[in-house]
């Protein structure tokens, strides 16, 4: 179990850790700039060193993920909001990656109305300059992957569906840097029911078949404000919400689930995520292995216990059917424009 909240960062980043610690956080998320703010902040190589050894030697924290800036808008068709986009999030990589950090989680914007397959190419694009510009790992630290999130599905937003997620990863020849992050309040919000363990069992096949279980390196876990489906993203705090926690417990409790870092974006009272919430967090968790890992009369649980297992055994031999989103996007992707620039 890996309860982790998002936490506040600040200029010499290693007392993040300890505001971890505070709330019982066993993982971090935090920015590495202002959320709302263009200019990027400078971080010393001494300073970025010694949260890297910090975190490698931290007794309970045990990963630690940046949130890139909420302003970032790869699929903006003003070309200057571009370039100021793809150079933010390029800002934000070098620094996770001098942090040795686990993921940089991306909201990639939106397209205003244009269609998702207008502004595939600029938004893949984008993605391999930053990955390439960005400042190398330090030798001896693993590689820090961009993280996509989910959206919540309103307006023209980008990763509302996990088709359109794994389109963008096709679209950069499926490279490895690229992985997931799932928001379990966007995910309600844009229509889909975990809140079962045969919804959840839907789910699990669904990302695997979309982008492939290894991709997905966390979750966002929160309650939500909205009902189901619909389409705007608004937090709440665990079991205060429109999902609760008997709706919560399928999906974190799933044995190929259990081991990722949920890490908590929740409101609390007002300052985000407290030790209150970090435990009822860790109840929701074991609710959702006792799902799973205790008799049951229907037999569910036995049921999907074999199926991830059996999932697990299979994944390097299977061959997946590719999403309509993606394979249109395999036979158009070199005749692609950046219609952002």
């Amino acid at each position: 179990m890996n309860i982790g909240a998002h936490v506040r960062g600040g200029g010499k980043l290693v007392p993040s850790l300890e505001a971890g610690v505070e709330i019982g956080a066993t993982s971090i998320q935090i920015f590495v700039q202002s959320p709302r703010m263009w200019k990027p902040s400078q971080y010393a190589p001494e300073v970025l060193a010694a949260f890297r050894e910090a975190q490698a030697a931290h007794p309970s924290v045990r990963q630690t993920f940046c949130h890139a800036t909420y302003l970032i808008n790869l699929a903006s068709s003003d070309a200057e909001l571009y370039e100021k986009s793809v150079a933010c999030l390029t800002s934000n990589l070098s620094v996770a990656r001098g942090m040795a950090s686990s993921g940089v989680v991306l909201h990639v914007g939106s397209h205003k109305g244009a269609g998702f397959d207008d502004v595939i190419g600029q938004i893949s694009e984008a993605f391999l300059r930053a990955l390439s510009d960005a400042d190398p790992t330090p030798e001896g630290w693993p590689d820090c992957p961009i993280l996509i999130e989910n959206a919540a599905g309103a307006g023209g937003t980008v990763g509302r569906s996990l088709d359109e997620i794994a389109a963008l990863i096709d679209a950069c020849d499926g490279d490895e840097r690229l992985g997931l992050c799932i928001d379990t309040q966007h995910l309600w919000a844009s229509g889909v029911d975990y809140s079962s363990v045969e919804g959840t069992e839907a789910l699990v096949a669904t990302i695997d078949a979309a982008v492939g279980l290894e991709r997905l390196r966390c979750f966002h876990l929160n309650d939500s404000k909205i009902e189901l489906g619909g389409n705007r993203d608004r937090h709440a705090n665990i079991g205060e919400g429109t999902i609760g926690a008997q709706g919560l417990a399928p999906l974190v409790g799933h044995p190929r689930f259990r081991d990722l870092p949920l890490l908590l974006e929740v409101p609390g009272d007002g300052e985000g995520p407290r030790a209150v919430d970090v435990a009822a967090a860790r109840r929701v968790v074991n609710a959702g292995i006792k799902l799973y890992d205790a008799p049951s009369a229907t037999g569910a649980a036995t049921k999907a216990t074999r199926i991830a297992k059996a999932s697990k055994s299979t994944k390097s031999t299977k061959t997946t059917t590719a999403p309509a989103t993606v394979k249109a996007v395999k036979n158009s992707k070199k005749s692609s424009t950046n219609k952002g620039k």
